[in-house]
């Protein structure tokens, strides 16, 4: 597109930072030689976009001024330690601590020009203006446009059109060249994943192009995409300069590491820095963000919509200025995760003197889908429980309100917690609004209010919608496996309890319609829980077939997977590729995509070219801003209906359910989400979703369909999508709109209305109203919760939806009672006609479920006493892994952990250390090394030829450990004397193990046996069997001086020894210890280190086969005594 002979100006630019501990500034010799003799301008490489406006650019100035403009803003340490000047810029203070210099370039006014990218959803705008510089004024006003269309389908547009549309007051002779680098920006745009790029001025003259001022912001979402790209434009030597110091630490790519600072005036501060790098590192979600650490009300909320409600709530109440932060945990966490996270926040707010109102702790969150509230309560619990003495101090008071997976479990050990930790607890559950916890903890609402189905008298009695109802699922009568049947006499079998179903012609539905109770669909991703989770549904929905026909991974061979259908099980089976799933399923038009952020998109491009398929559901959560743009505009070209990416999904009661959505069963039955309401509601989050079936469940007939759809920047289908097909629907009474601060979709909502488009009544809301009232810029939980005008703010699009005629509660709090009327109204003419509830279906749980929740017991089929790997570390006999290495314990030392359960004396870890080493080879001709080295020769792989070795260990080699020691220790506590004890083996005609060698004698002693026995003489307190052992090798040597106590014997006694005199063990205990092997394990222990060895040795060597020779062996075949029958083959 540019011409071939555009040479991309050099950049020449440096990098000066403030670094707090030293309090200086980069050292001179970091900085490229052209800084010191060049002309140049200084600015702060922050406040994008208000350096200008506010004074904060030091221009033609050599480098001693700069430099001292620099130190002037940045801090000069007038007290050690302190940062002692901070800079204010506008309305915002904070800290300038990061700079550039760039060299000053004088150029006329006329040459300086402006220019713009900024991705919107319909596409990449191109903005741009003949003149430039500060006072560039209403950009969107005056600049010309162009939209590079975001639909792949539409043509890029040729560079005439980027001339004449953009360029049209720019002289000619310099046309051309702007064409390129536009051209070119724009491709730098794409590639490097930037969302907004600014340049202001660019100045352009005859011959080169020169930007002297840019903002910009990159996609984080794209960074496993493009982290190398932007580590080169990072690295100190793209600009010409040399390396700055450095920690020494290696990053995964070249120049510093990638910092994605918080706005300006807000300065991480070490506990939320903490958070976010615990963040980094999990697939949950965890954050924070102190904004009044003075404040009295502290929130641990789970769930990025719920988080911004609650921080609504407090707000709406008057309580702002006493909002100490805002923060969320969710996805899962693990429990430690929520542990660090609680255990964070805590230390945060007990610092510094009690307040003399005490403090409130709220811990919120809404009904979650998939995330165990018992195990991530587990780690709030202990943390609660560490800072026990504080909060008493503090007079903390803590409210506590959330549903969902085994919530009941973790509000019962929060109500325990309250009796133990000496501070007043109160603990909801669903039957709640979602906020009540907050008026109640701010004294505006009594205990006796906070029931969500007893608030007001409008509580509908009967609450089902008139329409063809389904049969509950019924018990089957199928007789247990292993059954006789009377009648035929046949046995039940396994495989009868499987049911199967056929692959039917897919129907056809309206276009209003993409699901009903026939609904089929694939599932891309191993996702057995998710999976199971929607054929619980379908049974209890009481559907014909399971809405899952099968899954695709394309990172398995084929094979087949097994769930519960009711109290019997199906099969689905598992493909490769989509292709040869919709090929095999023709009734399958929904697909249910589970695949991770980095796949989802090539993924999803391959559902959208399967014209089989009509809806697209996408989980995946940081799917970069530019993939999901285009997932949305292919969709609208395949006519699929799309919903994600970041989203739980959808739910349509009685008749299909999206991976997790609507949360475990028992919230399913408890939100009557098993049979078919009249409200559909579309809502941005997918925990918030869950609270709006709760409360349709308590204030109208249920839902009829619900939507999340999710919270990233650019969701493939949006509010006015599944309302205009609520409106449609004829099914679909009340429309239940859930917005959020950030984006203008709600306003095509709007304009629907006015145009008539919608006509049905709308109850909404937009969350996030708390957001004008903090003082500093806050990222909730969403990605696209940020307003970037006024008309994007939560109170400005209520308002806006409040004056087109939409219902619009006061605050969300007043959400239930605004549903319940416009219900009710409906009731009265006549729009729903109600019907009595059925009875809800029952619901078989899975047995590990079950005794998750303690409502069923099994006996373990293992015991396990040694180790432990479930918690936070692994524990070995009850010590940390962590103490393990901090006490230099030693392999000796977990050797007693795992063999024995217990920490020995450091005596005898040295002395099991020495047995390791003493037994560790014994040369290639014994009989296991002989064996080891064969088996490698062989052509073996290591595990083989070890345990061909091992297993030559026994009586005759390694066992004379366990026997000397049972020996000895028989003789020496039955009193025999040591010429007894000889005279006792020789009538018994046995030989006494540990005693005798080949080569060594009394002459020509055995240094491994001196080494032993020196040891322990000098440190063990007691050495009796030793001392007994000894003077039997007096007696046996008196006959034979080879008759020595060996090296087998002397171990073997003095392990005794530190068994019976460490202290460590009572004489049951190491009496035990000789019985079942302990020794042996030290020999085979010691001895695998060895052979090992001599595998290695082997292979190192690259031995052949070894072929033993044939006259090393004598072949006598004896002549049959007698023979029976003629065997002999040449006899006729």
């Amino acid at each position: 597109m540019a011409s071939p002979s555009f040479r991309a100006p050099t950049a020449r630019v440096a990098q000066i930072a403030w670094d707090a501990s030293t309090q200086s500034l980069t050292p001179d010799e970091y900085l490229p030689s052209w800084v010191f003799t060049s002309k140049l301008v200084a600015k702060p490489d922050q406040l994008i976009k208000r350096r200008g406006k506010a004074g904060l650019l030091k221009l033609n100035a050599d480098w001693p001024d700069a430099k001292a403009w620099i130190a002037a803003r940045a801090g000069q340490p007038q007290k050690v330690g302190v940062f002692t000047l901070t800079q204010q810029v506008e309305a915002v203070t904070g800290r300038l601590t990061h700079f550039l210099v760039e060299p000053f370039c004088p150029h006329a006014p006329e040459t300086e020009f402006y220019v713009c990218i900024n991705s919107a959803r319909e596409g990449d705008y191109v903005l741009f203006t003949h003149e430039g510089g500060v006072d560039v004024g209403d950009v969107d006003a005056k600049a010309k446009k162009l939209l590079i269309p975001a639909n792949p389908q539409e043509p890029f547009p040729p560079r005439e059109q980027w001339t004449r549309t953009l360029l049209p007051e720019v002289p000619e002779n310099k046309k051309e060249f702007l064409t390129d680098f536009l051209v070119r920006l724009y491709s730098v745009y794409v590639d490097l994943h930037f969302a907004y790029l600014e340049i202001n001025p660019l100045v352009v003259t005859d011959d080169q192009v020169y930007y002297l001022d840019m903002a910009a912001k990159l996609d984080q979402t794209a960074d496993y995409l493009c982290g190398p790209k932007w580590a080169i434009a990072r690295e100190p030597s793209a600009y010409g300069e040399a390396s700055a110091p450095t920690s020494g630490a290696l990053t995964e790519d070249r120049g510093p590491p990638m910092v994605w600072p918080a706005p300006f005036g807000r300065e991480l501060t070490a506990e939320e820095a903490y958070i976010s790098k615990l963040d980094a590192g999990t697939g949950a979600s965890l954050k924070l963000t102190v904004l009044n650490a003075a404040g009295r009300i502290w929130t641990m909320v789970a769930g990025g919509g719920a988080s911004v409600v609650y921080s609504d709530a407090i707000a709406a109440h008057g309580f702002a200025h006493e909002l100490a932060n805002y923060g969320e945990y969710s996805g899962a966490p693990t429990e430690t995760q929520t542990f660090e996270y609680a255990k964070t926040l805590l230390d945060l707010m007990t610092r510094g003197e009690p307040h003399p109102d005490g403090k409130l702790l709220i811990i919120g969150g809404g009904i979650a889908n998939f995330t165990n509230v018992a195990a991530t309560f587990k780690g709030i619990i202990r943390a609660l429980k560490q800072f026990k003495p504080l909060l008493v101090k503090h007079q903390v008071r803590i409210f506590v309100r959330r549903g969902g997976p085994n919530y009941q479990e973790g509000l019962r050990a929060m109500r325990l917690l309250g009796e133990e930790l000496g501070v007043p607890i109160q603990v909801y559950g669903p039957e709640t609004h979602i906020t009540d916890i907050v008026p109640l903890a701010l004294g505006l609402k009594r205990p006796e209010d906070m029931v969500l189905n007893e608030a007001g008298s409008m509580a509908p009695a009967s609450v089902q919608q008139e329409a063809p109802a389904q049969a509950a699922p019924t018990e089957s009568t199928t007789p247990n496996v292993g059954a006789v049947n009377l009648v035929t006499g046949e046995r039940i079998q396994p495989q009868d309890q499987i049911v199967h179903f056929q692959t039917d012609d897919s129907t056809k539905r309206p276009w209003f319609m993409p699901f009903d109770e026939h609904t089929r669909s694939l599932v891309y991703g191993l996702q057995p829980r998710a999976i199971q989770g929607m054929l619980d549904f379908d049974f209890a929905c009481g559907r014909e077939k399971p809405s899952v026909a099968a899954m695709v991974y394309p990172f398995g061979g084929h094979h087949i997977q097994k769930f519960y259908w009711g109290t019997k099980e199906t099969l689905l089976p598992v493909y490769q590729s989509l292709q040869e799933a919709v090929k095999k399923h023709p009734d399958v038009d929904v697909v249910v995509n589970f695949a991770s952020s980095r796949s989802v998109y090539s993924s999803s491009l391959e559902v959208l070219a399967i014209p089989q398929i009509r809806a697209l559901a996408l989980i995946a959560e940081g799917v970069p801003e530019r993939y999901a743009r285009e997932i949305l505009w292919r969709a609208k070209n395949a006519s699929v209906l799309v919903i994600g990416p970041a989203t739980v999904g959808g739910i349509k009661p009685g008749c299909f359910r999206i991976g997790n959505s609507g949360g475990m069963m028992d919230n399913i039955v408890a939100s009557k989400l098993y049979r078919a309401g009249s409200v559909g509601y579309v809502s941005k989050s997918g925990g918030m979703s869950n609270e709006l079936n709760n409360i349709l469940s308590f204030t109208t007939n249920g839902t009829y369909e619900g939507i999340a759809i999710g919270g990233d920047r650019y969701p493939a289908t949006t509010f006015i999508d599944h309302l205009l097909r609520y409106e449609n629907d004829p099914n679909c009474k009340m429309l239940v709109l859930l917005g959020e601060v950030g984006g203008v979709e709600e306003y095509r909502v709007i304009e629907a209305v006015q145009q008539g488009r919608i006509t049905k009544p709308i109850v909404a809301w937009a969350i996030g109203t708390c957001a004008s009232m903090f003082t500093t810029e806050v990222q909730f939980g969403h990605a696209g919760s940020m307003a970037n005008s006024e008309a994007e703010t939560a109170n400005a699009k209520n308002a806006a939806m409040r004056a087109a005629g939409f219902v619009v509660p006061d605050t969300f709090e007043d959400m239930p009672t605004v549903l319940c009327r416009t219900y009710e109204r409906l009731v009265q003419n006549g729009r729903i006609k109600p019907k009595d509830e059925r009875p809800p279906p029952p619901i078989p749980m899975d047995y590990k479920w079950a005794q998750e929740l303690g409502m069923v017991r099994k006996p373990a089929a293992f015991i396990s006493t040694i180790s432990d790997e479930r918690g936070a570390e692994l524990m070995y006999s009850g010590v940390k892994i962590s103490d393990v290495f901090g006490s230099n314990m030693g392999i000796g030392g977990v050797v007693s952990l795992l063999w024995f359960k217990r920490p020995l004396p450091p005596v005898c870890t040295k002395f099991i250390e020495m047995t390791l080493m003493l037994t560790a080879d014994h040369g290639p001709a014994v009989s296991g090394a002989m064996n080891t080295i064969i088996t490698s020769r062989a052509g073996k792989d290591l595990i083989s030829s070890l345990v061909s070795g091992l297993l030559t260990i026994g009586d005759r080699f390694g066992g004379a450990l366990d026997n000397a020691a049972r020996e000895f220790s028989s003789a020496f506590d039955r009193g025999l004397t040591p010429r007894e004890f000889v005279d006792s083996m020789r009538k018994a005609n046995k030989l006494i193990p540990g005693i005798g060698h080949r080569i060594k004698s009394v002459s020509n002693p055995d240094y491994r046996v001196e080494v032993v026995k020196d040891y322990v003489q000098k440190n063990f307190e007691s050495h009796k069997l030793l001392d007994y052992a000894l003077a039997v090798e007096k007696v046996t040597t008196a006959k034979k001086d080879t008759l020595i106590l060996n090296v087998d014997g002397c171990i073997a006694v003095c392990f005794v020894d530190l068994l019976r005199g460490s202290g460590a063990f009572t004489p049951e205990e190491a009496d035990e210890y000789v019985q079942i092997g302990a020794l042996n394990g030290l020999f085979t222990l010691g001895r695998t280190i060895g052979f090992i060895g001599h595998h290695l040795d082997q292979k190192r060597l690259k031995t052949p086969l070894y072929r033993h020779p044939a006259d090393d062996f004598h072949i006598e075949m004896a002549t049959p005594s007698r023979v029976v029958g003629n065997y002999d083959p040449h006899h006729q």
